[in-house]
């Protein structure tokens, strides 16, 4: 092989060298076996669109009465649907809905 393309080589090879422990710090925490730590991972809320979103919406403010609809959530860990409403009085309260739109519950998020 020729000097010149035996540098190439080598330095291609350096560089490449070099670039893999910034890919590895870059791509994030690994537990004892290799796999990927999720677990600080941000959650992204799904909100509810549609004809769900209606349908969420009114059985929600059925449920409370008043307020109005300020978030909402497919998904959530409570229930499979959330729906946020800021009450008349500026409190905010999180109603949970089952998949048929059934209240399952309801937190005042000023309680904590």
């Amino acid at each position: 092989m020729k000097h010149r393309t035996k540098m190439i080589i080598i330095g291609a090879t350096v560089a490449a060298s070099a670039a893999v422990p910034a890919i590895a710090v870059a791509g994030g925490d690994n537990d004892e076996h290799g796999e990927a730590d999720t677990s600080d991972a941000l959650e992204v809320d799904v909100p509810i669109t549609g004809s769900d979103l209606e349908t969420a919406t009114a059985s929600a403010l059925a449920h409370v009465g008043e307020g109005r609809v300020t978030a909402t959530e497919v998904g959530d860990e409570e229930s499979y649907y959330e729906i946020e409403i800021t009450l008349d009085d500026g409190r905010q309260l999180d109603v949970q809905l089952d998949e048929q739109f059934q209240f399952v519950g309801s937190e005042d998020e000023d309680d904590d």
